[in-house]
């Protein structure tokens, strides 16, 4: 198959892109497929459906990069040679990470219904590893501003602007609403299966040791580690950085806190022992 007609495929299944996952499956089998001859031809049309496809279309391609991201990294992991020094798409992804999402929200209130699950899989991404950290904790707090700036304007804004915003802004049909509602499902749904997957490193020395053998990887992630340790981080360090970064600082109420638990666990001079029911 030639270059163009690869093209003018692969346009045709995102253009019927939606929810389902033997939806999206069968695009990311196709685009893998090809990525050595046209995968930066095929990364161009992506970008382009996102900037020309409705909202529902967007959220859509954006859960297909999901997955796409996730396929590219288990390929490598089972790669040999030179063909583990590539990423396929996800160098692509990580390059144009702010553009996409710039199209998949866009400004203002029409960006608003892919808001929220624009953030989750960003979020995803960044505990997962499965993108630098940093590059998605950039395009996480740049939402983060928009959305509180939205929130100022529309709390602070007069009826004339509202009404002219309603008018600028095309609502979505009925029909719209209706399929949105069930992808919405599906989306939520597959995203809560995925929740509970942990991230697990790839490297020589693990994949031959009898810890990785008895458990065998789920994908390729990307690591939050210094430069030095390498592809070294184990498992449970990538666990503990996701738990360290959702942990609050020590503040007064923890101290309330310790120094109740200190009271109960030691009574002081007198007292009764702790009570146990």
């Amino acid at each position: 198959m030639d270059p163009f007609e690869v093209r003018m495929q692969f346009l045709a299944l995102l253009r019927r892109l939606n929810a389902s996952q033997q939806s999206i499956q069968r695009v990311v089998g196709f685009a893998v497929k090809y990525f050595p001859g046209c995968g930066e031809d095929l990364w161009d049309c992506i970008v382009e459906e996102c900037q020309k496809g409705t909202i529902n279309s967007r959220i859509n391609i954006l859960y297909f990069l999901d997955t796409l991201c996730e396929t590219c990294l288990l390929v490598k992991s089972h790669s040999k040679g030179q063909d583990r020094d590539t990423n396929l798409y996800v160098n692509f992804v990580t390059r144009d990470l702010g553009k996409i999402v710039e199209n998949v929200v866009p400004k203002g209130r029409q960006g608003l219904p892919n808001l929220v699950s624009t953030k989750q899989i960003l979020q995803s991404w960044r505990s997962k590893r499965v993108i630098d950290p940093q590059t998605v904790g950039e395009v996480l707090s740049s939402l983060n501003e928009r959305q509180s700036e939205l929130s100022t304007s529309t709390s602070t804004s007069s009826h004339t602007h509202h009404s002219h915003a309603s008018s600028s802004h095309v609502p979505l049909s009925r029909t719209e609403i209706f399929k949105r509602i069930e992808e919405d499902r599906e989306r939520h749904k597959r995203l809560r299966e995925r929740r509970w997957v942990q991230p697990i490193t790839h490297n020589a020395q693990a994949s031959s040791s009898s810890a990785a053998a008895a458990n065998p990887p789920l994908a390729s992630f990307m690591p939050l580690t210094d430069p030095r340790d390498g592809a070294q981080e184990l498992t449970i360090d990538i666990e503990f950085e996701n738990e360290w970064e959702t942990t609050s600082e020590w503040n007064e109420d923890d101290v309330e806190a310790a120094t109740e638990e200190t009271e109960l666990c030691f009574p002081a001079e007198g007292e009764g022992p702790m009570e146990l029911e």
